[in-house]
C-alpha cells in the first residue's frame, strides 16, 4: 500500500500574507491623497525593509511550491520525492530507527521526529512528522515500519559515557 504525504506550506503563505498586509496598512497610514491622487514615501526605510521581506517570503513560497515535495511510503521503502529528484531508502537496509521527540523544539506531539539510520551512510535521514499533511496516517505508517526495523533508545542527559 502506498501513501503520499505532501509537505506543508502553510507557514509561507501566512508568512506572505502578513507581511503583504503589513505592507498594504503601513502605506495606508502614512501615504496622503494629493489632488486625487495616493502618494506613499518610497523612500522611508521602514516601507523599503517591509518590501524587502514580502519579496523574500514571497520567493521562498514559489521556490516550495516549485519543489513540490512529497514523502512516498509504501511497503518495502520510504521516498523523498521532489520535482528534479528522488532518493529511496529501503526498508531491508535500514540499519536502526528513532521515533520521538526532538530535544530543541518544544512543539505538542509524542511523535514529531523520526530519525533513520541506513546501512553504509553517515548522515541520518530526520523525517519532521509536523511538516507533513495529514500527520496522524504518516505517524501510523512510521509507526509500521519501526516494527520491521530495530529501534534505538536516545540516551539522557545524564546517562552518558565518557570515552577514555
Amino acid at each position: 500500500m502506498e501513501q503520499t504525504f505532501k509537505y506543508k506550506l502553510d507557514f509561507y503563505y501566512q508568512q506572505t500574507l502578513i507581511y503583504l498586509a503589513t505592507l498594504v496598512v503601513y502605506v495606508g497610514i502614512k501615504g496622503s491623497f494629493i489632488e486625487e491622487q495616493f502618494t506613499f514615501f518610497y523612500k522611508d526605510p521602514l516601507v523599503i525593509i517591509i518590501a524587502l521581506f514580502f519579496v523574500v517570503s514571497l520567493v521562498v513560497l514559489l521556490l516550495n511550491r516549485l519543489r513540490n515535495r512529497k514523502l512516498v511510503i509504501n511497503d518495502s521503502a520510504i521516498i523523498f520525492m521532489s520535482r528534479r529528484r528522488q532518493h529511496e531508502i529501503r526498508i531491508d537496509s535500514i540499519e536502526w530507527m528513532y521515533v520521538g521527540r526532538e530535544r530543541l523544539v518544544q512543539t505538542a506531539g509524542r511523535f514529531q521526529l523520526v530519525v533513520i539510520k541506513v546501512k553504509g551512510r553517515r548522515r541520518l535521514f530526520r523525517i519532521r512528522v509536523g511538516r507533513y499533511e495529514r500527520d496522524r496516517e504518516l505517524s501510523a505508517a512510521i509507526e509500521r515500519i519501526g516494527e520491521l526495523v530495530p529501534k534505538v533508545r536516545r540516551r539522557r542527559f545524564g546517562m552518558q559515557r565518557r570515552r577514555p
